[in-house]
C-alpha cells in the first residue's frame, strides 16, 4: 500500500464524522475538523503531516520519529512530518491530531 493509500485508508473512518472533511492545503490532500486543518500528506516526500501542540512536535522531532515541517524553508512549529509510513504510528498520530483540532485555539500547548 502506498503512503497516500494508507493516509486515506486511515482517514476513511474519520470521514464518517460530519465535522471532518477532505480538503487541500498548499495543494496537498488534507483533513479538516470544523474547517481547521489537522492532517495532510506530502505527496513529494510521502510523509504524513499532522498539527499538534508545539511541545509534542518538539518531542517527536527529538525522538527521531518526525521532522520539522518546513515548506519553502519556513518551519511550522505546530506541524510535524512523519516520513515512515507505519500504520499504527500514523493511526495514533492522526487520532492525536484530530483530538488536538477540537481544542480551542491557544489551549493546546
Amino acid at each position: 500500500m502506498s503512503p497516500e493509500e494508507l493516509f486515506w485508508d486511515l482517514a476513511e473512518p474519520m470521514l464518517t464524522e460530519p465535522a471532518i472533511t477532505r480538503s487541500t492545503m498548499m495543494g496537498l490532500p488534507c483533513l479538516r475538523y470544523d474547517g481547521r486543518f489537522f492532517a495532510s500528506l506530502d505527496r513529494r516526500s510521502q510523509a504524513l503531516i499532522v498539527k499538534l501542540p508545539r511541545r509534542r512536535v518538539a518531542q517527536l522531532v527529538e525522538d527521531g520519529i518526525g521532522r520539522p515541517f518546513a515548506p519553502a524553508g519556513k518551519v511550522f512549529r505546530e506541524w510535524v512530518a512523519l516520513p515512515d509510513p507505519g500504520e499504527q504510528l500514523w493511526r495514533d498520530l492522526l487520532a492525536e491530531a484530530r483530538a488536538n483540532a477540537c481544542v480551542p485555539a491557544g489551549r493546546g500547548d
